[in-house]
């Protein structure tokens, strides 16, 4: 009786196992995609809004000695992307005074500078603009220091050193200062600053004080 039970059972067995080594898997879910990481940075659309508190002193009288030559001129006529995407800004459309940091990961003196910009965008208060533009470098470069020193104000992209060469000037880091009226007050090109330095430089230059 009990041999017969067993060679009913094992056709059953095999079927059953059978079944199973057969069965096609169920799909699995493609693994998700990680995602993109949000910018450090600030958008760029209030670049071509004037300062809330913006002295209007800081464009108008001469503050510094050395507004002849190429201090005086205009920014140049140029259009860069935005890091955060949106529509580009023309340097020209930059509402002063104003800022402008060029920098790139790869050069040691801007990481050295870069938090006392941050510190003075902290500090602006509406009466000036800091703005970033990130030359020659990649995008995960930027991204990273962004992120690392957490700095973020507005930061334009310029891939081909396109502003620096406009104002005929090939050093990192530089700075650019604007006034209210979208004229260059000074550019520096001495290294890394300070937070004196840049304060300094603000009311020489801008009659504006940090």
């Amino acid at each position: 009786m009990m041999r017969r039970l067993a060679y009913l059972l094992v056709p059953l067995l095999l079927a059953t196992a059978g079944c199973t080594a057969t069965a096609e898997e169920p799909e699995r879910p493609a693994p998700a995609t990680r995602a993109e990481r949000p910018s450090p940075f600030a958008d760029c659309a209030p670049l071509t809004v004037a300062p809330a508190a913006a002295s209007p002193t800081s464009a108008g009288k001469a503050v510094s000695p050395t507004l002849a030559g190429k201090a005086g001129d205009q920014l140049p006529d140029l259009t860069l992307n935005c890091f955060t995407g949106g529509a580009p800004v023309n340097l020209r459309d930059v509402k002063g005074p104003a800022v402008i940091n060029v920098w790139a990961s790869w050069c040691p003196p801007c990481r050295k500078e870069l938090p006392a910009f941050q510190r003075l965008s902290e500090r602006a208060d509406g009466r000036f603009q800091v703005i970033g533009v990130n030359s020659r470098d990649s995008r995960g470069g930027a991204q990273s220091i962004g992120e690392d020193y957490g700095v973020d104000f507005p930061m334009l992209l310029d891939q081909g050193d396109a502003f620096q060469r406009a104002l005929e000037r090939n050093a990192f880091p530089l700075t650019v200062l604007v006034d209210a009226d979208g004229r260059i007050r000074h550019t520096d090109a001495t290294g890394a600053l300070d937070d004196a330095r840049l304060a300094a430089l603000l009311e020489r230059h801008l009659g504006v004080r940090v």
